[in-house]
């Protein structure tokens, strides 16, 4: 197996709005840097920064 300890999946991040209104934050309902149209699922960058902590390889 040639398959690193860690492995970065690549993420699929929306675009950036380029103003409001912009898409609240589904952990903190804060407002996001991603525009309101967008469907899935969006972060505010403190959410965002504490989910990449969260998942970072700690090996």
């Amino acid at each position: 197996m040639s398959e690193d300890y860690c492995t970065i999946r690549e993420a699929t991040t929306p675009p950036k709005a380029d103003g409001p209104p912009y898409a609240e934050c589904v952990l903190c309902r804060k407002p996001t840097e991603y525009p309101e149209s967008y469907k899935g699922i969006t972060l505010c960058p403190v959410c965002e920064w504490q989910e990449a902590q969260r998942t970072a390889c700690s090996g």
